[in-house]
């Protein structure tokens, strides 16, 4: 067998994990070792606590209620009746993806501009050291693809079950005309960068120095509780894939490998659930 191949089988061994959490561990210890235990203690409580109020604010913010509030108390502001923005912009045709907007606002607020307050506010130190810069990702980038195709597999199999097809995408209006399509996929992909940034940039590399590899199943109980709104089987799904996303980000110092990830699996989910029910756009504008 040549070398190439033994490394290549190499990879594919489970005991990799293993020993990419304890060098995580090993990481972990040695930069820690070189800060005030108060400092690194401090912080971890300063990150879960913002972890908390973001989760919170999202949650509660980010649904069509909230949205429509907001459009009564703007109306009432600007002088007009209570709900004439709402209808406004129902009877535009473009009211539920101004509503898919405004969802993705609340994500940039609670995973992005939140955390870097923090980063860059509080504890005066630079993003790049929270996984935005590309890292050693192409390094990488087999653990990724390894992490990725099962679950590319899955989604087909399981694009023939009702519920899934009826549940994505999440905007319906996705198939009305590729500008639908395309606005609201550029808004679900935004989020999965900011959700990225959040999880397996800001609060891993919050925690590690406190918690060293452990801040990886730390990460993972916020994580898992953000997909209790959707099917079972993918937010059981979301535990294994926490903990592998979280063991890559702090090998290859980025979120970028996984925001690929997301992205390549989200798209195909909402693409395969669009073909087995309404169809792929068939016009470039919906008027």
């Amino acid at each position: 067998m040549a070398p190439t191949d033994s490394k290549r089988l190499a990879r594919l061994d489970p005991r990799q994990f293993f020993h990419a959490w304890r060098a995580i561990d090993a990481d972990a210890q040695r930069d820690a070792a070189s800060l005030p235990r108060e400092l690194v203690q401090r912080r971890a409580t300063q990150a879960l606590i913002l972890t908390a109020v973001s989760l919170l604010l999202i949650h509660y913010l980010k649904y069509d209620s909230s949205f429509q509030q907001a459009t009564v108390y703007a109306s009432q502001l600007l002088g007009l009746a209570p709900y004439a923005l709402w209808a406004k912009l129902a009877n535009s045709g473009f009211g539920e993806l101004a509503s898919q907007l405004w969802w993705g606002l609340w994500h940039v607020i609670g995973y992005v501009l939140l955390p870097v307050l923090l980063i860059r506010g509080l504890w005066r130190e630079r993003l790049a050291d929270y996984g935005i810069g590309l890292g050693q990702t192409r390094a990488h980038w087999f653990g990724y693809v390894l992490l990725a195709s099962p679950i590319l597999l899955f989604v087909f199999l399981v694009s023939f079950r009702g519920d899934f097809s009826t549940h994505y995408p999440f905007y319906r209006l996705a198939s009305r005309s590729w500008f639908d399509l395309i606005a609201w996929e550029l808004i679900y992909i935004s989020q999965f960068v900011f959700l990225e940034f959040f999880f397996r940039g800001f609060l891993l590399n919050s925690l590690r120095p406190a918690f060293g590899a452990n801040a990886i199943a730390v990460m993972c109980i916020p994580y898992l509780m953000i997909h209790f709104p959707k099917l079972w089987l993918e937010a059981t799904g979301a535990i294994f894939f926490g903990l592998f996303l979280g063991v890559l980000a702090l090998r290859s110092r980025s979120i970028w490998g996984g925001v690929a990830v997301h992205v390549a699996i989200a798209l195909s989910m909402d693409i395969a659930a669009l073909l087995q029910t309404r169809g792929l756009p068939t016009v470039w504008w919906p008027f």
